[in-house]
C-alpha cells in the first residue's frame, strides 16, 4: 500500500498536532515496512527526525510546491497522482475538495466549534471542515477519543459508523531519566502550548494561593500562540518557553506534579506524556481526559480545586508515589504501534469500501 499524509502539521515546533503526524506516520512506516507512507504540503516541513529509532526508509517526503495557492483545491490531488497514493489521510480537519481518491479526515476536536475566543485563527476551519463532511469528502472521519467520537456524530450529524476512535500514546521520547538530580527547590510543572484554553490563570492563581503553604514555584513550559494573555510576574513563577523535547522529561521527573488545567481536549496527550515519566498529574475533569487519565490522576477544575490538589500533593509524598505507580502503569496501555495497526486497518476498510463501491 502506498498512503498519503497531510504534513502541514509538521510545519510547527512543537503541539499535540505536530506529535500527532509524527510519531503515527513513524510508527506506520516502523510498523508496515512493506508500505510506503508519503507526507505531503504545500509548505516546507521536515520529515520526522528526532525519535530515537530514527526515520524508517519508507517514510518519505513526497511532492510539494510551495507557491501553489490552490493546494487542497487542485494541488493536492497532483502530489497525490505523482506518489501513486491509494488513499489520503487529512491529518488536521482537511481533505481534498475534489477528485477520486478515497480519503480519511481527522477531526482531533470540536474546540473551533465550542468556543471561538480558543481559535481566534481557525475561521477556516470552522467554515470549511462542516463543508467537506456534508459533501463526503472523507469515507471516514476518525478522532483520538470516544468523547470526541461522541460530539462529532452530534455536532455533524453524521452516522455512528462513519466515526471512529483510536487513541493515541506518549512518545517512546517520554521515560523516567536513568540519570536524575534532584532540584533546588521544588517546582509544580506545566507543559503545553500556551493558549486560552488551557486555563493557565486559574493554574497560576491557584499556585499563588498555596505557594505560602507548599514552598514550590510554578514553572511552565511551552510555545506561547499570539492569543495568550501576558502574565505578571511573580516571584517563583518561571517561564521557559518552548523547551526541546530531550529535556522535557527531565523536567517532569523532577517536579512535585505536572498540572494540566485544560478546559477541553481532543485527547490530552500531555498528560500521558507525563504519566510515562513517571509524574503525578493533577487535570482538569474534562470528559477526553478524564478517559485517557483514568483513576491515575486528581482531577480539579475550579482554582479551590487545583489549590487543594497542589497542597494535597506537596504534603503527601505516599501520594504522589501513588500517582506515580498508577500513571506509569495507564501509560503502559497506550502504544503508537497498537494506533498505528488501527489506523492502517482503517485505510485498509476504505480501500476494501471503495473497491465494492
Amino acid at each position: 500500500m502506498i498512503a498519503a499524509l497531510d504534513a502541514t502539521p509538521l510545519t510547527l515546533t512543537s503541539g499535540g498536532l505536530e506529535r500527532y503526524v509524527c510519531e503515527l506516520s513513524v510508527a506506520l512506516a516502523r510498523e508496515f515496512p512493506e508500505d510506503t507512507y508519503v507526507l505531503l504540503s504545500d509548505q516546507n516541513f521536515r520529515l520526522p527526525s528526532a525519535l530515537p529509532s530514527g526515520t524508517p526508509a519508507n517514510l518519505i517526503g513526497g511532492p510539494g510546491d510551495i507557491h501553489d495557492k490552490r493546494w487542497w483545491l487542485r494541488g493536492v490531488q497532483r502530489a497525490i497522482r505523482k506518489t501513486g497514493a491509494l488513499i489520503f489521510h487529512g491529518t488536521n480537519f482537511e481533505v481534498p475538495y475534489f477528485g477520486n481518491t478515497p480519503a480519511i479526515l481527522t477531526i482531533h476536536d470540536l474546540s473551533p466549534w465550542r468556543d471561538p475566543a480558543w481559535h481566534s485563527g481557525a475561521d477556516r476551519v470552522r467554515r470549511r471542515t462542516p463543508w467537506l463532511i456534508r459533501l463526503h469528502r472523507a469515507q471516514m472521519i476518525l478522532t483520538v477519543s470516544e468523547a470526541i467520537r461522541r460530539e462529532i456524530v452530534a455536532h455533524f450529524g453524521v452516522p455512528e459508523r462513519q466515526v471512529r476512535a483510536i487513541p493515541l500514546a506518549a512518545s517512546e521520547l517520554f521515560r523516567p531519566p536513568a540519570r536524575f538530580t534532584a532540584p533546588e527547590r521544588p517546582y509544580f510543572l506545566f507543559i503545553g502550548t500556551l493558549e486560552p484554553r488551557k486555563n493557565l490563570p486559574a493554574l497560576i492563581d491557584a499556585w499563588r494561593e498555596t505557594r505560602a503553604d507548599t514552598g514550590a514555584d510554578l514553572v511552565i513550559a511551552g510555545r506561547a500562540r499570539a492569543d495568550f494573555a501576558a502574565v505578571q510576574p511573580t516571584k517563583g513563577l518561571r517561564f521557559l518557553g518552548e523547551v526541546h523535547d530531550a529535556e522535557l522529561p527531565g523536567l517532569l521527573a523532577g517536579a512535585l506534579a505536572f498540572v494540566y488545567p485544560t478546559f477541553y481536549e481532543g485527547f490530552g496527550l500531555p498528560v500521558l506524556e507525563a504519566m510515562q515519566c513517571g509524574c503525578p498529574v493533577i487535570t482538569s475533569c474534562d470528559a477526553a481526559v478524564t478517559e485517557v487519565a483514568g483513576d491515575a490522576a486528581m482531577h480539579a477544575d475550579s482554582v479551590r480545586e487545583i489549590a487543594e490538589a497542589l497542597r494535597t500533593l506537596a504534603a503527601l509524598p505516599e501520594q504522589r508515589l501513588e500517582l506515580r505507580a498508577k500513571g506509569l502503569a495507564r501509560a503502559r496501555q497506550f502504544s503508537w504501534a497498537s494506533t498505528a495497526h488501527a489506523t492502517r486497518a482503517l485505510y485498509q476498510e476504505v480501500l476494501t469500501g471503495a473497491a465494492r463501491g
